[in-house]
Order: structure tokens, then C-alpha cells, then sequence
């Protein structure tokens, strides 16, 4: 497949947009927020202090309602709210603000705070990271499923935009210690040729789609040599269709980018672009609709995730309107997440039952091509369990779950039961049913985190 390359030049481009970015630093100068009032300006600068915000030009001009404040689901992904931290948590900050607290108590204070959030959820610097024979981590790389070695480019450590919600936050508070990212791309292919078990690459971040694209294709390209055949699926996660679709279409090396994933493609391997989108006003652009166009161009394949969260999408019609549109441009809807417990869970977590109704009433509203969403789904320390959902067995009520992936993968779509509970947000939350005393995974899974054998 031959891609015909853009007019690039900045004057021949009507696509063309500059990318802006503003960070906390900068939020006086975002001319939509002089409308606000004082005190939600105030309470941004709190919330930001502590949580990571990043917001570019396009988001803040053409995908936010500035009419539809704060109910404006974008405006709620994109910018910081009071209720994203704690009342005990938010005064402690915001009474340092106040006095003009030095720079290093603030972040000290930040630091504090941050540990609290319980910053890499489900063991993901404990568990996830794999070690060599001598001891020595693999840095930037993550191998909890046999089959999924996940990598995390140094270059692809932010994003377009920050998401409010977002599970992985810690990547981004400037704190290396929470950080995991790799900058050479010899400890990824070192690992994955003597890890012939794994067929699926998933380069996260962060945002990869960032990165520009000769560091993409240093990471990428050397999967096509022989050694690598063990890998058939490259996966790439990205809110870049959602926050910067010129990312694809009229960014100075995007015609490099799609020839790339031509070049991997029509050497025989998928490419899935695993796009995280929460709401369908983020497919409503026309340089969106391009972007989405010029990705399939090169036969790659994009697969819709996301969470379902409070003040965002917790209702059914969003989330149907969202896949129909999706299949409608030729995206698969992949997953519906339970959000994560970590970070602002408390201003966008949803109870289990209430994310059980939504699903199952969506998927009432759209076909069977749209049926492809899994979900509600909980990416927990054992694995990812599934929601199936509510019923009645010997006179007790029950929610009937299985795991969709598991560290060991006989527990995979075994199903297994929990007690009810109305209030239940989190696995962690939930009680084994019919009087049982742990899960059927429970003790396997306390052994491997005895023994630290918790890898594939």
C-alpha cells in the first residue's frame, strides 16, 4: 500500500494547527477560565498542585462546551475539580497556597498527599516489572500476562493533554520514583527474543503517539526481522485521536508515521491502535474524522477503551451513542473499565451494580457489531475480572464474576461469585458468596506474592 504524502508545508495545509500547551503554571492564561469564578480557579491551582494537568489549544477551543460549565463531560476530563481530592487532603494544600508556602513544602506536601493516592494501583512497580538472572530490573517493561509484554518509551511518557481520571498519574508529577520508562530500545528487544511466549507488544505510556517518529520506528521497525516473528500484535495506546487527531494528519512527520505502520502491516503484523475515548463528543471533528480515515489507511486496526466515570459517562445512551458512532467509522469497541482505585477514584468511581446497568442497558441500544465492548472490567492485582452480572442463587443475591485475564490462566473465564453489596466500586470491596471465606484465586495469588513469583 502506497500512501500519498501531504503537502506539508505549513502554508498548504488547512489542517494545520500549531500545538499550544498549557500546564498549572499557565492557567491564568486560558482566556475561558476569566468567565469562572474565583473560587474554581482557586480550587483548580489546589487540585493541580497535587494532580497532574496538561491541556492543549485544540481541547480547550473546539472540544469544550464553555456553555455547559462544569457539566461539559470534556471540561470534566480535561480540568482539575474540587472534589478530585479529599476535603482533609485539599485544605492541607490549600491552606499552604494561601501563605505562600516555599516551593519545596509545596512539594513536599504534594509528595505527602500523592502517597496516599496509592499511586501505581494493582502491584505495577511491585508486581508487573520482570528482573533478569542476576536481579536487575527490565526498566520501561511490564509482563503480568503470559502473552502481553507492555513497554513504556521514555519519549512517550506524557500526553497531548492530561485526563483527569487517569490511572497511570503518577508518570507525570516529575517524581522518578513513581516513573517507569525505558529509553533503550535494546532492554525491549533483548527481552522479548528471550521471551518466545509473548505474541502481543503493547507500547504504552504515557501517550507513544507523541513521540516523533523516528524514535517510534527505533523501537518498532526491528520487530520485522526474523528473530521477532514470535511477534504477531504491536499494539499502541493513544488519546491522541481525541486530543491532537493532527497527530495523523497534518504534524510534521505524520505521513512518516502512517507509512511506518504501512511498512509493519504489510509485513504481516497487526496493528492495533488501542484508542482511549470516554465520551462521542470526542468523534465529533472533522480533523478527528480525518485522522481516523488516514489510520485505517494503512491497515491498522483501532479498538475503543475506556472507563466509565461519574460526572463523564455514567449513563447508558452516552456510552451506546459513543460505540455506534465508533463502529459507524469503522472503530471496534474493545472495553468498558470499572475506574481505578488510585488517584481522583472518589470524584469518578461508579458502584459495581450501577456499572453493570449501564453496560448491559448500552448494549441493548446498539447491534452486534457494536458487541464487542467487554465490560465492566476491573484491572486488578489478580488480573482483569469482568462483571457479568446480578443474580439469585439459593436465595442469595449474588454478582457473578470471571476473569478475562488472570497471572495464572487456568482462573481465565472460570466463573466465581461475590456477595452482593450496593456500595461494592472495587474487587476489594466484595465478599466471597455461599458463606466461602476467600476467593478461589485468593490463596494462589497471596502464595505468588509471598514467594515473588508473580510474573507470567
Amino acid at each position: 500500500m502506497v500512501l500519498r504524502r501531504q503537502d506539508t508545508s505549513q502554508d498548504n495545509r488547512p489542517e494545520y494547527r500549531r500545538f499550544r500547551v498549557f500546564t498549572r503554571n499557565d492557567l491564568d492564561r486560558i482566556p475561558q477560565l476569566s468567565n469562572l469564578s474565583e473560587q474554581v480557579r482557586f480550587d483548580m491551582k489546589v487540585i493541580s498542585a497535587v494532580l497532574p494537568f496538561r491541556v492543549n489549544e485544540y481541547v480547550i477551543d473546539e472540544l469544550i462546551d464553555w456553555n455547559n460549565i462544569p457539566k461539559d463531560p470534556i471540561y470534566q476530563m480535561a480540568f482539575p475539580q474540587r472534589g478530585m481530592l479529599d476535603e482533609v487532603h485539599f485544605e492541607r494544600m490549600a491552606d499552604a497556597i494561601l501563605r505562600d508556602a516555599s516551593v519545596e513544602e509545596i512539594k513536599n506536601i504534594a509528595n505527602s498527599i500523592r502517597a496516599e493516592l496509592n499511586p501505581h494501583p494493582a502491584g505495577q512497580m511491585e508486581l508487573n516489572i520482570p528482573r533478569d538472572e542476576s536481579g536487575e530490573r527490565f526498566n520501561g517493561i511490564q509482563h503480568k500476562y503470559k502473552e502481553t509484554v507492555l513497554f513504556f518509551p521514555t519519549q512517550g511518557q506524557t500526553c497531548h493533554s492530561y485526563c483527569t481520571f487517569c490511572f497511570r498519574w503518577a508518570q507525570f508529577v516529575g517524581d522518578r520514583s513513581l516513573r517507569i520508562a525505558s529509553k533503550e530500545a535494546d532492554i525491549l528487544h533483548t527481552y522479548l527474543r528471550e521471551h518466545k511466549e509473548v505474541t502481543d507488544l503493547l507500547v504504552t505510556g504515557g501517550d507513544p503517539m507523541i513521540m516523533k517518529t523516528k524514535h517510534l520506528r527505533k523501537y518498532l521497525e526491528p520487530l520485522l526481522q526474523p528473530e521477532f516473528e514470535h511477534i504477531q500484535n504491536v499494539r499502541i495506546g493513544t488519546k491522541a485521536l481525541t486530543f491532537w487527531p493532527h497527530r495523523f494528519v497534518s504534524d510534521d512527520d505524520a505521513d512518516d508515521l502512517l507509512e511506518l505502520l504501512t511498512q509493519l502491516v504489510n509485513a504481516g503484523k497487526n496493528i492495533a491502535v488501542m484508542a482511549h475515548y470516554n465520551h462521542w463528543r470526542e468523534l465529533d471533528s472533522e480533523i478527528a474524522h480525518t485522522a481516523i480515515q488516514r489510520l485505517r489507511s494503512t491497515g491498522a486496526e483501532i479498538r475503543s477503551q475506556g472507563p466509565l466515570l461519574a460526572h463523564i459517562n455514567d449513563n447508558a445512551e452516552d456510552w451506546a451513542r459513543l460505540w455506534n458512532d465508533q463502529v459507524k467509522l469503522g472503530i471496534f469497541p474493545y472495553y468498558m473499565f470499572v475506574e481505578r482505585d488510585t488517584g481522583a477514584r472518589t470524584w469518578f468511581e461508579v458502584p459495581l451494580k450501577k456499572a453493570w446497568n449501564i453496560y448491559r442497558e448500552a448494549m441493548m441500544q446498539v447491534s452486534g457489531l457494536a458487541r464487542t465492548a467487554r465490560g465492566p472490567s476491573m484491572s486488578t492485582g489478580p488480573g482483569k475480572v469482568e462483571i457479568q452480572g446480578v443474580t439469585e442463587i439459593a436465595g442469595e443475591k449474588v454478582f457473578v464474576l470471571r476473569f478475562i485475564q488472570g497471572r495464572n490462566p487456568d482462573w481465565v473465564q472460570k466463573p466465581f461469585f461475590a456477595r452482593y453489596d450496593s456500595k461494592a466500586t472495587w474487587l476489594n470491596d466484595l465478599q466471597p458468596a455461599f458463606g466461602e471465606k476467600e476467593f478461589f484465586f485468593e490463596a494462589e495469588y497471596n502464595s505468588m506474592l509471598d514467594d515473588g513469583s508473580v510474573g507470567p
